[in-house]
């Protein structure tokens, strides 16, 4: 896709305050750390639209995107991130859990992945929960410049074994830095737009 035209809609907190469309919505989910906003931003060609921050777990609303007036990204709330208390992480894990389940719209997931790493178990959790209610998962492994072109199939064997990776999904292999996977991400995600 070709995306001129990107702008946060809403940040919200529970489901009266999701948007009132019927657009194809598409969640971005992660660790605190992972690039979602990067990813985000790479996507649509902006800079900031996404605000990446020295300070994991900024993000503690669902942020609703509309791209080219045809789509809602939606990224929720990094998880993994330990200077939150539990109370607030639980009011965090209820929230997307309510958007995940619930949300008519929802088409699939991106699951962000850091390559450079084995998924942590909350990694692992997240994709086994989507795999549970039968939401579409694309899972990305970002930072994928951070390793040699020729260690990239190691990484994504260790990532596919951790999480237990069902080979109907896509996987795609990411950089914000380089653009790499940027077309087969769009292409993956408009193969949920119908």
């Amino acid at each position: 896709m070709n995306v001129n035209h990107a702008d946060i809609v809403i940040s919200a907190v529970q489901p009266e305050q999701y948007p009132k469309t019927n657009l194809p919505e598409i969640a971005l989910a992660g660790r605190s750390n992972v690039g979602k906003s990067s990813f985000i931003n790479t996507l649509v060609n902006r800079k900031n639209l996404a605000r990446t921050s020295g300070k994991p777990g900024k993000t503690q609303t669902l942020n609703f995107y509309i791209i080219e007036d045809c789509l809602h990204f939606v990224d929720v709330p990094g998880y993994g991130y330990a200077k939150v208390s539990k109370t607030e992480r639980a009011k965090w894990g209820q929230m997307i859990e309510t958007y995940l389940t619930e949300r008519e719209q929802l088409r699939a997931v991106v699951s962000l992945i850091d390559m450079r790493h084995a998924p942590s178990a909350e990694d692992v959790q997240m994709y086994e929960f989507l795999k549970y209610y039968n939401i579409p998962v694309i899972v990305v492994a970002t930072k994928c410049d951070k390793i040699p072109r020729g260690k990239w199939n190691k990484h994504e064997s260790m990532i596919k074994k951790k999480l237990n990776f069902d080979p109907s999904d896509d996987f795609i292999v990411f950089s914000s830095e380089t653009k790499e996977g940027k077309d087969k991400a769009w292409k993956a995600i408009e193969s949920y737009m119908d």
